[in-house]
């Protein structure tokens, strides 16, 4: 619960952060009247804006407050000296910084909040209806409970609001995925498109699923046809691997977002003869000619349940499909492991330690097949992390029993 004293009075409401940041410990009412610069130091010490005024002009407060948050130190026109500790140390330390930085400019923009009824209606001026959005994301609003608990309203983060609309548009519009077809009448009523739902990662980087699409298959299919998707997420590499003809393929994760937005896009697709969704941490039951497994690629802690689809602590995810991958493995299969070198660039992982997990697997690489990202970060020389992704390289490793 989010508490504050409003017109000399104690109030209270459902807090909402997707991201499980705590409510806010100092809330103060905020309107038309508050400029850009007493938001921003407001924000900065950590008090949080319970928005009151015109909708639209909170939209344009959190942009403002994006702009003194991203300005850069020094006088305008003139480029910063460089200072003791500006450049970092290490590509790790570049890495951190960035990181540390990213926290920070979400703590500031997420200072605006926006009260919500129990219908998810917005009782501001000039406010959209975000009703569908935020019923997609966090599930159909419960009134009933809500009154019987005697909390009717809610509040939550303005940039976390929007996040909610901008998912509402993604998964209304779908992605296209060439590897899925061109888009044509060829395709017929299946079409082409990936549609991810509100916390999942979108398969917006075409090489690794380009990867999947042109790989080898391994003989071993003729005998059994059946393939296992670790992690499926959106469930775009199971519909790949369907459309390429294998009969049966079983896609697991443990995220219930992820569960239903793999199921829905495999029967957007018309796959559900072939593709099944379940629920697992890893491996289904059973073995497989091939396994697929598209891990994050980034050992560091996520802070919020859509970057886990970028961020594993501890690799932990990679090692577990490593350890598991030979149990699970038919005769003559293969296991498919698609991953970014881009954190051993950052050194945050060597490729050392990754041959030494998959030699202490019990596997061996029987080949692998490069890709480089064309995602406009690759070519951002201003990105911080930019020498780092000018290298990056993401492979498909052939993995099969020593």
């Amino acid at each position: 619960m989010a508490t504050w004293t409003e017109a000399d009075e104690p109030r209270s409401a459902r807090w909402r952060s997707e991201s499980g940041l705590a409510p806010p410990k100092r809330i103060v009412m905020a309107d038309d009247t508050l400029d850009a610069d007493t938001a921003f130091r407001l924000a900065c010490e950590g008090t949080a804006l319970l928005w009151r005024g015109d909708f639209q002009n909170a939209r344009q407060l959190v942009q403002a407050l994006a702009r003194r948050v991203d300005r850069k130190p020094g006088k305008p026109g003139k480029p910063k000296k460089p200072t003791q500790g500006t450049v970092p140390a290490s590509p790790a330390d570049a890495f951190h910084q960035h990181r540390q930085a990213q926290a920070r400019r979400a703590r500031v923009l997420a200072s605006v909040l926006i009260p919500l009824d129990a219908d998810y209606g917005i009782p501001l001026r000039r406010a959209p209806d975000m009703k569908l959005a935020c019923t997609e994301a966090w599930g159909p609003p419960d009134t009933a409970a809500a009154a019987q608990a005697g909390v009717g309203n809610s509040l939550v983060s303005l940039r976390e609001l929007l996040g909610l609309v901008g998912a509402h548009e993604w998964r209304k519009k779908g992605v296209a995925v060439p590897a899925l077809g061109d888009g044509s009448e060829a395709d017929g009523p299946r079409g082409n498109r990936i549609h991810p739902h509100y916390g999942v990662f979108s398969p917006v980087r075409g090489e690794y699923v380009g990867l999947v699409a042109t790989a080898p298959l391994p003989r071993s299919l003729a005998g059994q046809s059946m393939a296992f998707d670790i992690g499926t997420g959106t469930g775009v590499l199971a519909a790949v691997l369907a459309r390429r003809g294998i009969a049966r393929v079983i896609a697991t994760d443990q995220d219930p977002r992820a569960l239903a937005c793999a199921r829905d896009n495999i029967a957007r697709l018309e796959l559900n003869g072939q593709v099944q969704v379940l629920e697992a941490d890893l491996f289904p039951p059973g073995r497989a000619p091939l396994l697929v497994c598209n891990p994050p690629w980034l050992p560091a802690r996520a802070s919020s349940p859509i970057e886990r689809a970028v961020y594993d602590e501890d690799s932990g995810m990679l090692r577990g499909f490593l350890s598991g991958l030979a149990a699970h493995l038919a005769p003559g299969g293969e296991g498919w492991l698609i991953l970014s070198d881009f954190a051993e660039h950052l050194g945050l992982r060597t490729r050392e330690e990754l041959m030494a997990w998959i030699e202490g697997a019990g596997l061996k690489v029987k080949a692998r097949i490069d890709a480089r990202p064309h995602h406009p970060k690759a070519a951002d020389a201003a990105d911080p992390l930019h020498a780092a992704r000018a290298k990056e390289v993401t492979s498909l490793w052939r993995l099969v029993p020593v």
